[in-house]
């Protein structure tokens, strides 16, 4: 054997091993392929189920979202009615909390007063019992 026929030798292995290892490749893919056209065919299916159903899923949302609308504008109508209401009772608590620091005052002014009639009465007594003893003590001298 001469060296070009060793060289076309090993290029025929070459070229053998290469078509051997495509075609094993070949193969495996075909199988994936096989198994992968069932799941294929029934995703196709799904889909064309929620196609269909997105359309009537579609219309109800909208008719939710229209619903939702109108119950939120009837709702917001009720509030702004009922504002007042809590108005009113913040002032009421307001004038109730001013009612309740004029009794605290007028309190406090009526015993300020009430010590001070108590200490005028005491020296009105103290006057009157100096008095009469004064008097007692110039009938005791005669």
């Amino acid at each position: 054997m001469t060296l070009g026929q060793v060289a076309g030798l090993i290029a025929a292995i070459a070229f053998l091993i290469i078509a051997l290892a495509v075609l094993i490749v070949g193969w495996q893919i075909s199988r994936t392929i096989k198994e992968v056209k069932p799941t294929v065919g029934e995703a196709r299916r799904t889909l064309n189920v929620v196609n269909d159903e997105l359309g009537t899923l579609t219309h109800e949302v909208e008719a939710l979202l229209v619903k939702s609308n109108e119950l939120l504008e009837d709702v917001n109508g009720k509030v702004a009615t009922i504002d007042p209401v809590f108005t009113a009772m913040g002032d009421l608590g307001e004038s109730v909390s001013e009612l309740n620091e004029a009794a605290k005052n007028l309190s406090t002014r009526v015993n300020q007063t009430a010590t001070s009639a108590k200490s005028s009465m005491a020296v009105r007594a103290g006057s009157a019992a100096f008095s009469i003893l004064k008097n007692q003590l110039s009938k005791d001298k005669k």
